[in-house]
């Protein structure tokens, strides 16, 4: 049968639907885009997604409107939290929740619409760490390798502990193996993720900084990325790590949430704005030329108009490189639903629009900044309109030039030539290539 897949939400999301493709592949069914005819929809929802009631609607419209006759499932988190209101929903036939998520296949043996949906959804009392590992695109030159799930955490706003369960880790001994098969696959960049990255602990007692360690040691042609890791979890001594590491690119992404000391309480979160700021002034320092991003949430209960001052300003004055930001909205089993003083939502629009905008100036001040210097790009994407390659830096600067469209998709070096400010990429010129490919003929670069 032909499946397609659509996935929301977070990079663990994406490592876990690649997992399930791979399930069905083994299976014998062919995976096809979302969107082209298919016999078979998951989706894999997440609970952050604003709206996800809405978008998990519409999604599911896109599919039967090309698919009328589809078996359509849903998993994730939002589909172990409100299992109920998913089954409602006209058109689904089964909801999986987050246990059942990797095991679609054992459950399911015929899939064909029913007329009552099916809900495979267990409650996370002992939840175990599942594998998974993932291709960012279709070139394949990029992985995720999720190596932490769950979180103990209590943010007052977040439902991931809910449906992710309590934190639990990969064990250390099976990470090199890991990492060796992905390289082996052609791989070039590693993406290290999880729901809480820096918790990761093994029942051995090894922490996130050995894993670092370890991929210091390592004398591959792969370099390695650090998904999101919460500020609270990150110390001088991984800084040092990643400073004197060859393979381990110089890109921190720390949430932020708010600069405002008294909404930082009330979303239960682990630091001060006084603490924040001192970690990105240790990581500048350390990493001069770092690329530094943080999550952003705007209109969280309480916020006045001078709390909201307070973030602003304290992100104009650190050396952030872009900001995700995020738009509050009341989830139901979280405290902060309950809070009073809630935000019109004109006004969370509006404060959104306003820190998209700061997110603009600051990724081009970064941007800039990186002008004439020598940096490693992956192309992942051709542009046959304009015979461009688009790739990032290591250090996360979203670059474009131009090379044949028959080039080996390994590590390049480029030079970084001009900022566009309508495209908001860096126009670059390939040098040439760092990787001997010894069973493929290289194409040679066409710089222009």
């Amino acid at each position: 049968m032909k499946v397609s897949f659509y996935t929301l939400g977070c990079k663990l999301n994406y490592s876990e639907t690649s997992q399930l493709q791979d399930q069905f592949q083994q299976n014998g069914h062919e995976i096809v885009r979302f969107g082209e005819r298919t016999d078979i929809v998951i989706v894999n929802t997440c609970t952050v997604t604003e709206n996800a009631d809405t978008e998990c609607r519409k999604i599911i419209r896109r599919a039967l409107k090309t698919s009328p006759d589809a078996f359509i499932g849903i998993t994730g988190c939002y589909a172990q939290l409100q299992p109920e209101e998913i089954a409602s929903i006209e058109g689904v036939d089964a909801v999986f929740g987050t246990a059942e998520k990797l095991k679609i296949h054992s459950l399911i043996n015929d899939f064909t619409k029913t007329d009552t949906p099916r809900i495979y959804v267990d409650e996370l009392l002992e939840p175990s760490f599942d594998y998974a590992q993932s291709a960012d695109s279709d070139d394949r030159t990029r992985a995720f390798l999720k190596l932490q799930d769950g979180c103990n955490y209590s943010c007052s706003f977040c439902t991931i502990p809910k449906a992710r369960g309590a934190s639990r880790s990969m064990p250390f001994a099976d990470i090199l193996n890991r990492i060796t098969s992905l390289e082996q696959q052609g791989f070039y960049e590693i993406i290290l993720s999880g729901i809480n990255l820096g918790d990761y602990k093994d029942t051995e007692g090894n922490k996130f900084k050995d894993i670092l360690t370890l991929i210091s040691s390592l004398d591959i042609p792969v370099r390695f990325r650090i998904g999101s890791i919460e500020p609270n979890l990150v110390d001088n001594d991984i800084l040092s790590i990643i400073a004197h590491s060859t393979n381990i690119v110089p890109h921190i992404h720390i949430p932020l949430q708010s600069g405002s000391s008294e909404i930082l309480r009330k979303m239960r979160r682990r630091y001060t704005p006084h603490q924040y700021q001192d970690l990105v002034h240790s990581i500048h320092s350390y990493l001069p030329q770092a690329c530094i991003g943080a999550d952003v949430i705007v209109g969280f209960p309480g916020e006045t108009d001078a709390h909201f001052e307070e973030t602003c300003t304290f992100i104009q004055d650190l050396p952030f490189s872009y900001l995700h930001v995020f738009t509050y909205s009341e989830r139901e089993l979280t405290p902060a639903a309950a809070y009073d003083q809630k935000v019109p939502m004109n006004i969370r629009k509006l404060r959104n629009h306003r820190l998209r905008n700061l997110s603009s100036l600051k990724r081009k001040e970064f941007y800039q900044s990186q002008i004439g210097m020598h940096k490693i790009v992956i192309p992942e994407s051709y542009d046959h309109s304009n015979g461009m390659w688009i790739g990032w830096t290591e250090n996360y600067v979203r670059t474009q030039f131009h090379a044949a469209p028959s080039i080996v998709q390994s590590p390049i070096s480029v030079r970084l030539d001009s900022y566009d400010d309508n495209l908001e990429i860096v126009h670059a010129s390939a040098l040439h290539s760092l990787i001997e490919h010894p069973h493929k003929q290289f194409i040679p670069l066409l710089i222009q």
